[in-house]
């Protein structure tokens, strides 16, 4: 519960929880099973991960933060820039 004291939840909408069973929510209840479906398949892609390399180590937070920052940020930059032609 802490660690959602200093974020957005909706930004993060999905946790594992030591001890429990996932959370994952969202605006509609299509959005919130969508966002337990890709966590799943980040936690398979992390346990495929270490299985294949044990010694695996942790994205660095810079580039974390770059790749978070660049679709959630001020200065978000992630997709098409919009111009006159794709306005629609």
């Amino acid at each position: 519960m802490e660690t959602f004291l200093r974020r957005n939840p909706l930004a993060c909408p999905a946790v594992l929880v030591a001890s429990h069973a996932p959370f994952a929510w969202g605006k509609t209840v299509n959005e919130a099973v969508h966002n337990a479906v890709v966590l799943e398949h980040l936690a398979r892609m992390a346990s495929e991960t270490l299985r294949v390399n044990s010694s695996a180590q942790a994205m660095q937070p810079a580039l974390l933060d770059k790749h978070y920052l660049r679709k959630h940020g001020a200065g978000a930059y992630y997709g098409q820039v919009r111009t006159r032609r794709n306005k629609r």
